[in-house]
Formats: structure tokens, sequence, C-alpha cells
């Protein structure tokens, strides 16, 4: 565990809040990105709000911020020893709050959902684990240690995790990202590539002197296409299926009387476990080699920008099995297990030696104009929380 000092906890508190008023608290916080929306609030405001809550309730309390103005929260409940310890883990960023249908700062509860950006996305998972860590440590004590790790921009560059884990770790965690209360085991990762077609700046009435850079890049764009057709085709990952690859975003050209000097295009390709960065490059390479190779005055350059890794849990690990026996004593099923096409912290928990799965609420509605979660489905989780930490913790 981190050896940093902690706050100080403040005046006792209620073990036993409900998560849904404690949500409405959180949404009312605005914790905009400001890396997705330049002058967003960002997290400094409701890291402080999280910070004395949870002193409030016996946790030692620590806050990273390598990054000012971007702080992420690690709140703790000591074990008495010899247990296991689990991190909980949820970010507190979200998306912008522009073209939000309704005040996305006001909770509004209907038909059993409350409203709100961030609701789903995923406030509603940091106030279903921090209510599940205050019972969980005031039902007795344990041996293992609750980590809670409330962190910064999961939106854009996942910097929060990477700080937490930079002193923290645990035997196991639970990301609390919204699952509709499913069991999630794996995710696809990413990596971005910029490519820049290079032709030759010309007078338009030249084409003796000029290259169309915006011409020779739809050579490219065609094979990319091509590429992703071949991805479809191959069996892929038993529960993600196949990598897939796109453009999504083209620049090129000064005016319309001059030959394009240059054309760059960025590039997504979404990978699955067995796929890394570094393959991925190998196959852009060898698309723009051959281009290179068969298309008059073709010449690129390739940048990588940045990269993650793809996710896929051990379903046998003490973890998957323990979260799974509670969700279906909670749910009085076995849980839906899935996979999902989005990525998540969990990659970097992996990576970094812990066993981990994602497991939320029910909603709908992430980075869209109306946002709500599922409010029978946060009393759930919150439940089921509970009794996993209490079980794994023992």
């Amino acid at each position: 565990m981190c050896p940093d000092d902690p706050s100080a906890p403040t005046t006792p508190a209620n073990p036993d809040p409900d998560p849904a008023d404690l949500l409405a608290r959180l949404v009312a916080v605005d914790s905009v990105n400001p890396d997705l929306v330049p002058g967003g609030a960002g997290e400094t405001e409701i890291a402080g709000f999280c910070g004395e809550w949870l002193a409030a309730r016996g946790f030692e309390v620590h806050r990273l911020e390598k990054h000012p103005g971007r702080p992420s929260l690690v709140a703790v409940a000591r074990g008495t020893g010899g247990g296991r310890s689990l991190m909980l883990n949820g970010h507190l960023d979200t998306v912008s709050l522009a073209g939000y249908d309704g005040d996305p700062l006001e909770p509004r509860i209907e038909d059993g959902r409350m409203y709100g950006r961030g609701t789903f996305d995923m406030k509603g998972g940091i106030a279903a684990m921090m209510v599940a860590a205050a019972r969980a440590s005031a039902r007795g004590p344990l041996r293992g240690d609750i980590v809670l790790a409330c962190v910064a921009d999961e939106e854009y560059g996942s910097a929060g995790t990477a700080e937490v884990l930079e002193s923290f770790t645990a035997d196991a965690a639970v990301v609390t990202e919204p699952s509709h209360l499913q069991v999630t085991l794996a995710h696809k990762g990413f990596a971005w590539f910029e490519v820049e077609i290079e032709g030759r700046a010309a007078h338009g009435s030249r084409p003796d002197l000029g290259v169309d850079a915006i011409a020779k890049a739809g050579h490219f764009l065609v094979a990319l296409e091509e590429w992703g057709r071949r991805l479809a085709q191959v069996p892929g990952h038993p529960m993600l299926g196949a990598g897939t690859v796109h453009a999504s975003v083209i620049h090129g050209g000064e005016e319309p009387s001059t030959y394009p000097a240059r054309c760059r295009i960025t590039l997504e390709r979404r990978t699955v476990p067995g796929e890394s960065a570094d393959s991925v490059e190998r196959e852009l390479t060898g698309i723009l080699g051959q281009l290179a190779a068969n298309v008059l005055d073709f010449a690129y350059r390739l940048t990588r920008g940045l990269h993650r890794e793809p996710f896929a849990a051990d379903p046998g690990s003490p973890i998957v099995r323990t979260l799974t026996h509670h969700a279906e004593q909670a749910l009085g099923h076995p849980p839906v297990v899935r996979a999902e096409p989005f990525w998540t912290d969990c990659a970097l928990l992996d990576r970094a030696g812990i066993p981990c799965l994602l497991f939320g609420a029910d909603g709908e509605g992430a980075h869209a104009a109306t946002e709500y979660v599922d409010l029978a489905s946060l009393d759930r989780l919150t439940a089921i929380l509970t009794a996993t930490l209490t079980d794994f913790c023992a």
C-alpha cells in the first residue's frame, strides 16, 4: 500500500447512506474533463467532496495530483492483516455538458430513473462503490484492505489510474463502469496512427510540377477499407470478435489553385487480445510499403499516437468467481457474461498485475443528450459490491 500521510478523518457519519442520495450530490458537481472540453471544470471540486465524505467515515484519504488541477483520490479502510485487498475503481470526470437535454447538473428522478450528466457514465458507479465500501467497513473488522480509487481523466487519457498504480496496488479490482449488471471480462484496445501522404506544392496550372497529396491519399483510403474487410473475415476473439480499423480525421490542401503538398489522415485500429500497437504498426507499414512500390510518386510518413492494450480477464480468478457468486445471489439468476468494444481502465489494472473485471449499473445515454441510471440497478450494484468486499477481504 502507499505510505503517504492520509488526511485526518472528520466527524463520524452515517455508515449506511443511500446511494441515490449520494449520486444526486455527485451529479450536481461539474467535473467535465478539460482535455475534452477546453475550460472544463476538471476533478478538483468532486475529488474534494468525495475525500470529505470518505474521511468522515473513517477512511484514510490520499490525494494524488501529478497533473495540477487533475486530482485523483485513493481512500483506504485498513484491514486487521492477513486478508486480501480489493480495489474498487471509477472515474470522476465526465464528457461535455453542452448539448444535454435539460440541466445536466440538476439530477431529476422519473419512473425509477435518475437523469443528469454522469448518472450512467459513471457517477452511479462511484456512488455505489463509495456506499458499498462504507457499509462493508462498518459491518465489522475485515482482514484485508478496502481500496477506493476515484480517478481523473478516464474519458481522455486515463492519467488518473496510471498515477494511482504508481503508488497503490491490490490483490484484485472491480471497475464500476456501467455494464447493465452484466459481468464484463474482456474489452478491445486501440491504437491511433497518423499517416501523412507527401505531395509537391505547385500552381494549379502546372501538373508537370505538382504532386497531388490528396489524390495519392485516395489510394491509401481504398487500401484502408480493404484492410477493414480482411479483418472482418478472421475468426477473432471468442467474445470480442475481430479487430476493426477506420479513418477518423483527414486534413489536406491550402487553396483551390494549388497542388496540395500533404494530406494527413488519422486512423484508429481497435485491437483484440493477441494484437498490440506493434503488430498493428507492422500491418500498416506493410500496406503503405505496397502502395509506395506500386503507386507513382506515393510517399508517406507514419507516426504512432496514443495506444491502449486490450483486456481479457481469467474467468476462474478469485475475484471473478466471488463477484459472480454474489451477483447471482442478488439477481436470482446467473449474470450475463459479456465483453465490450470500448476501452476501460481494466487494461491498466490488468497490466499492473491486478486481476480485475468490470461490473456496473444499468441505464443508458453515455455521452448522449439524455443520460440516466436505473435506480433499482444502482441499489443492486451497491449490494453486490458490499457482499463482494465483505467476502473477498474477510
